[in-house]
Parts: C-alpha cells; sequence; structure tokens
C-alpha cells in the first residue's frame, strides 16, 4: 500500500510540472507572438512613412520638371504634358518590374524578420 501512495503522489507531482510547463511553454508562444506583431506592424509603419515621402518628392520633383520643360518649351501645357508623360512612363516602368523591386524584397524582408531573434540576428538556418 505504501508504494501506491508514493506512485499517487509521484503522478501527482509530475501532473503539477507538466502543467507548469504547459503554461510557462504558452506564456513563451504568446511573447513571441506579440514579438513578431510589433515587429511588423512597425516594419509596416516605416514602409507606410517611407512611401509617403516617395510620393511627396516624386510630386515635387514633377512640378520642378514640369517647370524646367515649360520653360524650355516656352508652354506650361507642353511643359508639363512632357512632365506627365515621363512620370507615366516611369510608373509603368515600376509595374513592369515591380515583383523584382518591390514584391520579393518585401517577402524577403518579412520573413527575415519573422526568423529573426530577440538580438536582431537571424537564426543559423536562414542564412
Amino acid at each position: 500500500m505504501p508504494r501506491d501512495e508514493h506512485l499517487g503522489s509521484f503522478f501527482n507531482e509530475v501532473k503539477q510540472l507538466l502543467r507548469s510547463y504547459a503554461e510557462t511553454k504558452l506564456g513563451i508562444i504568446k511573447l513571441q507572438g506579440v514579438q513578431f506583431a510589433s515587429k511588423a506592424i512597425g516594419f509596416f509603419l516605416w514602409l507606410f512613412f517611407f512611401l509617403f515621402l516617395m510620393v511627396l518628392i516624386l510630386i515635387f520633383c514633377g512640378v520642378v520638371v514640369g517647370f524646367w520643360f515649360s520653360e524650355l518649351m516656352g508652354s506650361y501645357v507642353i511643359g508639363f504634358g512632357l512632365a506627365t508623360l515621363l512620370l507615366l512612363l516611369v510608373l509603368v516602368l515600376l509595374t513592369l518590374f515591380r515583383k523584382s523591386l518591390f514584391v520579393t524584397p518585401l517577402i524577403r524582408a518579412f520573413i527575415r524578420m519573422s526568423f529573426s531573434d530577440s538580438d536582431g540576428e537571424t537564426n543559423s538556418e536562414m542564412k
């Protein structure tokens, strides 16, 4: 009989240890999720801010090029028309090369960010 009581207390201790392990593991998984989400949100906020600034720069460059062409051609309509055509050409080129310029690097950055350690270094499997 004492052996059964000793075995029962052993299983109770193991059950408590397993419950504690499961709670700790769940907490770690939650913290890793929060870490990944915060990195992703920070990355996308930075990307949004960067794209916003690039649009502003593109607008101001378009205006400058429009005035420059206007002075060369002697007409605002022709100058800004040429600037618009130049910007449309840039837009078409960006659309044609969007996968290699934007999509693939963004996917790689997102994957690199998701597999990075808390120190900011990537795991050895991803190198």
